[in-house]
């Protein structure tokens, strides 16, 4: 099922596609159209006025993004096309590096080695460094058998 959002936008975009020249609107898959009014909000009534622009016009951001794609794959020249994909990279470029600045990683990996430099020092004093003392093969023998038979 389709989210009402979409149902909305997809009932304005078929209405605006009645506004069009017969040429460009054949240049839409038909699937796509089929798509369109499968899925559209048959209760929702949009009037389009071919006087006024898209922006003048109350329609939903969806609507917009959906006639830039029809644009864009269907009706746009190649260096039109080219021109909208490089703005759309862009765009996700600018977006990615906003994001990083937002959520830079490097904080959470200085604030863990803080975190770990302080968990060494409270270990290490605590566990002074020991001697350890190593007996050899043959005194562990004969310890051995002194405990066995109770010799000191």
């Amino acid at each position: 099922m389709v989210d009402s959002k979409y149902g909305v936008a997809y009932s304005e975009v078929l209405e605006i596609l009645k506004h069009i020249p017969i040429e460009d609107y054949n240049k839409i898959p038909k699937t796509k159209i089929d798509l369109f009014e499968t899925y559209s909000n048959k209760d929702h009534t949009f009037v389009y006025d071919p006087n006024k622009t898209l922006e003048e016009q109350n329609v939903s951001n969806i609507t917009k993004g959906i006639i830039i794609l029809l644009f864009r794959d269907y009706w746009a020249t190649e260096i039109q096309r080219k021109k909208i994909i490089a703005k759309q990279n862009y765009d996700r470029m600018k977006l990615e590096e906003e994001k990083k600045a937002k959520y830079n990683g490097d904080i959470f990996k200085k604030k863990e080695n803080t975190e770990i430099k302080k968990e060494v020092l409270k270990d290490n004093s605590n566990n002074l460094p020991m001697e350890v003392k190593r007996e050899k093969f043959y005194k562990k023998i004969i310890k051995f058998f002194k405990n066995i038979f109770h010799i000191n």
